[in-house]
């Protein structure tokens, strides 16, 4: 990605491209995280295509149950890696049974759904994918022990996802061919096993933390596969503390967070990664049902950051991409046209942002 260089004022300014050249969405875009409320898959991507025409994603309805949730949509993208959902959650086991045939299911039915309603869209198309690092957090070995505590099986589950992972982007080329696909690689719990904040299986300690070099590793080698395949790697925690230096270095894309945590001590990680060419996803709109604020109020964190790192006010529309502030599963159908309808208006906001 072509940098962004310092003007001699301080501000910064792209050197020789524009954002509508740096980045697949056009300028004042919105979008979701991924989750949304109900059952009904036709539905939802109803939904989302109607609100978010320019920049629509997958919508995942973890609502229905094991195998639609965050892990199981993992789970179901594994390659010769079998799991099954247990009363402490989901385990690794010999051979493949019911929980991941029905997590399998789910999904071909969303994927159903959105080729349904976009089979001739073209244009850019967020995915979701759930991180190496949040399954080896939330998975637990047959001992009952997280799987990120075993560094063998860390091995074996990441070459397992990286397989499904690309049939999972050939699959969704042959459905949507038209797309620009941008897959977006949840890890809520990174920050967690960076810091060694992962719960022991008795739940009276926590796992030692991961060593920055082994994450890095894991997350280039998923970042470059999905690179190789033509779409765009990017990486969303709405966690505090988001390790955005890390990610930009391991070939992030873009960052999607919660605009609204963040402090000026992410000012220096976030202004390098940007220079760097790499996208801004920032949630302002709530995750579940609240009394929306105005458009402008509801990007205020936004422009503040923007204007205190010194990033020129011309490129903030096409740089950051507006998004509630995490997933809406827990909204009702109301609210979520009401929260993505709010994510538009702000977005446009920033795009009608006066130069100062």
């Amino acid at each position: 990605m072509p940098p962004i260089g310092r003007g001699g004022s301080g501000a910064l300014h792209l050197v020789l491209v524009s954002e509508q050249q740096r980045f697949p969405w056009p300028a004042a875009s919105a979008t979701g995280v991924g989750s949304c409320p109900g059952d009904d898959p036709d539905e939802m991507a109803r939904t989302v295509f109607g609100e978010l025409p320019e920049l629509p994603h997958l919508p995942e309805l973890p609502e229905r149950g094991a195998g639609a949730d965050l892990v199981g949509r993992g789970a179901a993208l594994l390659v010769e890696f079998p799991v099954e959902v247990q009363p402490s959650g989901w385990r690794v086991v010999q051979r493949p049974g019911r929980d991941l045939t029905r997590a399998a299911d789910f999904l071909s039915y969303d994927l159903d759904a959105l080729e349904d309603r976009a089979h001739a869209y073209t244009g850019p198309l967020k995915v979701q994918v759930a991180g190496p690092w949040t399954l080896a957090a939330s998975i637990e070995l047959r001992g009952g022990e997280r799987l990120v505590a075993d560094p063998g099986a860390i091995a074996d589950l990441c070459e397992s996802q990286l397989e499904g992972v690309r049939g999972h982007l050939a699959d969704l080329r042959a459905r949507v061919p038209g797309a620009q696909l941008l897959v977006q690689v949840d890890e809520p719990s990174l920050p967690s096993v960076l810091t060694g904040r992962v719960p022991t299986a008795s739940g009276y300690g926590t796992l030692r933390a991961v060593e920055r070099v082994a994450v890095e590793e894991r997350l280039r080698a998923l970042f470059g596969a999905i690179d190789a395949a033509g779409a765009l790697p990017m990486v969303h925690c709405c966690a505090e503390a988001v390790p955005i230096d890390l990610l930009r270095r391991c070939g992030a894309r873009a960052v999607s967070l919660d605009a609204t945590l963040l402090t000026r001590a992410a000012d220096e990680a976030i202004g390098t990664a940007v220079e760097a060419g790499i996208g801004i996803f920032a949630g302002v709109v709530p995750g579940s049902d609240a009394v929306l604020s105005a458009p402008a109020a509801n990007v205020d964190p936004v422009r503040e950051m923007w204007h205190r790192i010194g990033f020129d006010p011309e490129h903030l529309a096409g740089t950051v991409v507006i998004t509630p502030r995490c997933g809406l599963a827990g909204a009702s159908a109301a609210y979520v046209r009401e929260a993505l309808a709010a994510c538009r208006a702000a977005a446009r906001v920033l795009r009608d942002e006066p130069r100062r």
